[in-house]
């Protein structure tokens, strides 16, 4: 089925694209949720329209991520976790910790998926990570990983 997607969707298509999907992907989630239309004549008539809209909202959303990129980029942390008699943690230090952290530092929601921390933290020191914001933009934090008393 060939449908106009309304919304970007990720890793899929962005609005005002016209794309052709399977036809249970169309019916039962990209239609329901108002992310696309089926290409029919009435829609590819506002075809422009639908473009500029998800232009501007790109263009918001980005704007809105590089000013939280510019917050975020240089911030310091502290996460502290029970450690084992070996000096290691019980677990690791997970992106989830690292996200709650980070949003009673700076005040604002961070997802726990933005954390990229490559390989996991399991012993106290400290870390440098990645926060991937989109898919060009990103900050680098640092965390300073403490034994829990």
């Amino acid at each position: 089925m060939e449908v106009i997607f309304i919304q970007d969707v990720v890793n899929q298509a962005r609005a005002g694209e016209i794309k052709r999907v399977a036809d249970g992907y169309a019916r039962n989630y990209l239609i329901p949720k108002g992310l696309a239309e089926a290409a029919t004549p009435e829609v590819l008539k506002r075809l422009h329209k639908i473009k500029a809209a998800g232009d501007e909202v790109r263009i918001r959303e980005t704007a809105e991520l590089t000013e939280l990129a510019e917050l975020l980029d240089g911030t310091s942390i502290t996460v502290e976790a029970r450690v084992t008699p070996m000096g290691r943690y019980y677990g690791t230090i997970s992106g989830a910790m690292i996200a709650t952290e980070l949003s009673n530092t700076v005040g604002r929601e961070i997802d726990r998926r933005l954390v990229e921390a490559g390989e996991p933290i399991r012993e106290p020191g400290e870390y440098q990570v990645t926060l991937r914001l989109s898919t060009d933009i990103e900050a680098t934090i640092n965390i300073n990983a403490e034994v829990e008393e």
